[in-house]
């Protein structure tokens, strides 16, 4: 048996090594997951509660339509039910877009490095990927306008950028959806969207009365804390939602995550503590960077990207062995550099100081 053509040397997407594989493998009692970009303060407390009293549940398939979490989400955003589609993750609703507009032949357009799974999903669909390199971090969306071309279905702007945290203004933004043709989709990745500081990041909501060809997605996977149960979602226009849907798995959103999520929906207080708590830690490792003269890119998502003049992987494996597992920057495309989520406030002092050590 053999796949299809566009598998091939494809490598599945590489999480962050598991705290209880670190443990044994190196004989540590105490490791610190700080790579996955996960919320270090859980999720809201309501949402245990719901958990538990799901679980008499489990027999019964979950509802398809995740009714009451799509009328919370309609409500929390002022868009319409129709105008929401529920995703596996958000990059489940990145694999329906790709399967539902791509094929052999057409292209996909993104910034590079960015978030991998737009290039992963399109490349199983057999597109080409025109990748425009970030410039100072940034994605440069004058050049990725002139790489759309007649066979372009997708333009992917991560905002902020995983992994370098920097965003695009809403200038910049307004001024390049403007230009893209009516008939490409502007595929507006906001998984991080509640950790941005930024007065003048872009207000997306409003444009899709606008743009018929816009596509907003948002995750409970970050600030949310709900990572483990993956529910993202999917914004745009009713007909744009109505024509996609058919790509989506049955029951793709299982009845824990819909439950848990429209619970954490409703408590934006914890929300908000935890955006000021990773507001202060940020301030945190920017100040250090300053103190010992490392470059890093001003971050508007709960992580940072720090250069560090030396090989990542030896950046990595030295935390590794003192109980902190964080991101190679070599396997990002920044060699000498390591990603860290923020954690707690203890947890960053404790990793500041073996920075600080660092041979």
């Amino acid at each position: 048996m053999r796949v299809k053509p566009s598998m091939v040397g494809l490598v599945a997407y590489q999480p962050g090594k598991p705290i209880e594989e670190v443990k044994r493998e190196l004989g540590l009692d105490e490791v610190i997951k700080l790579a996955s970009n996960e919320n270090p303060y859980g999720c809201s407390p309501r949402v245990k509660q719901v958990i538990q009293d799901s679980f008499n549940e489990l027999a019964i398939y979950p509802d398809g339509y995740a009714r009451e979490l799509r009328e919370g989400v309609a409500e929390h955003l002022g868009v319409k039910e129709t105008e929401l589609l529920f995703g596996n993750g958000s990059d489940d609703v990145i694999l329906i877009l790709c399967r539902s507009f791509l094929t052999g032949g057409d292209n996909i357009v993104t910034a590079t490095p960015t978030f991998p799974q737009y290039r992963h999903n399109a490349v199983i669909e057999g597109a080409e990927v025109k990748e425009v390199p970030l410039e100072d971090g940034v994605h440069d969306l004058d050049a990725m306008l002139e790489a759309i071309d007649e066979n372009t279905k997708m333009v992917f702007v991560c905002n902020p950028n995983n992994p370098s945290g920097t965003y695009v203004g809403e200038k910049s933004f307004l001024d390049f959806i403007k230009r893209v043709p009516k008939d490409v989709l502007v595929i507006s990745d906001e998984a991080y969207f509640e950790y941005v500081a930024a007065q003048d990041y872009p207000d997306t909501i409003p444009l899709l009365k606008e743009y018929s060809n816009l596509v907003i997605l948002r995750t409970f996977s970050k600030a949310y804390g709900l990572a483990s149960l993956r529910i993202g979602y999917g914004i745009a226009n009713e007909s744009l939602i109505q024509s996609v849907d058919p790509g989506r798995e049955p029951f793709n959103t299982n009845t824990f995550a819909q439950r848990a999520a429209y619970e954490a929906l409703l408590d934006q207080e914890f929300i908000q503590e935890c955006y000021k708590k990773n507001r202060e830690e940020m301030e945190r490792f920017e100040r250090f960077c300053n103190e010992e003269g490392y470059k890093y890119y001003p971050s508007h998502g709960n992580f940072i990207l720090m250069d560090l003049q030396k090989p990542g992987s030896e950046i990595f494996d030295y935390l590794l062995k003192n109980g902190f597992i964080t991101r190679n920057g070599e396997a990002l495309g920044f060699p000498t550099s390591v990603r860290i989520t923020l954690g707690t406030k203890q947890q960053n002092e404790k990793l500041i100081e073996l920075l600080k050590k660092l041979p």
